[in-house]
């Protein structure tokens, strides 16, 4: 179809021949080190909608758990992008993946920095239909499953998340709060 591309300036454009994204398209950021690639795959697909799932791993297990999940109840979108910057045992994306083809979606791109070549084997072992952008591939994992060398917590890079040792962590987890009641003193 014919399309114009704005050039540098206002007044400058190409005329070319190309074609369009038909479909809808949504972008699925892992919360949060997904979030980063959000504004850039925006500049590429503007008419993008964008869903938010929410995973972690468990600090004792390399299994994921889901805390968010706002996708819309039907699935009205042909295309989905799935951003995480990092794919180490890939159980995260897997899960992921899986969450999104029981919504409906037909084609599932996923799109990350850095995985592992462990990893990736996974992700298409159990969905060989996904199509996947890697920036590179680390090939090693250690035991945590955590990638060598790869970039530490994407997310807590991304927020500047100061480390916290586990001790620390436990305090500032809700659970471990203890439970205060203040009285305000009468003048």
């Amino acid at each position: 179809i014919p399309i114009t591309v704005p050039g540098t300036n206002h007044t400058d454009h190409i005329d070319a021949i190309g074609q369009r994204i038909s479909d809808k398209v949504a972008l699925i950021p892992i919360l949060r080190s997904g979030l980063g690639m959000v504004d850039p795959m925006l500049e590429l697909v503007g008419n993008a909608v964008v869903h938010h799932i929410g995973m972690f791993r468990s600090k004792h297990s390399t299994m994921p758990v889901q805390y968010y999940n706002r996708l819309p109840k039907q699935c009205d979108v042909g295309v989905a992008y799935v951003m995480d910057p990092l794919i180490a045992t890939s159980a995260t994306i897997i899960s992921v993946v899986g969450i999104l083809k029981k919504w409906g979606v037909p084609e599932i791109h996923v799109v990350s920095v850095i995985a592992s070549k462990a990893g990736l084997s996974e992700l298409l072992k159990y969905h060989p239909d996904v199509h996947v952008t890697v920036g590179t591939i680390d090939e090693e994992l250690n035991a945590d499953g955590d990638l060598v060398p790869g970039l530490g917590d994407a997310g807590d890079r991304l927020f500047g998340t100061p480390i916290m040792e586990e001790d620390e962590e436990e305090l500032v987890h809700p659970s471990k709060r203890k439970r205060t009641m203040s009285v305000a003193s009468e003048s």
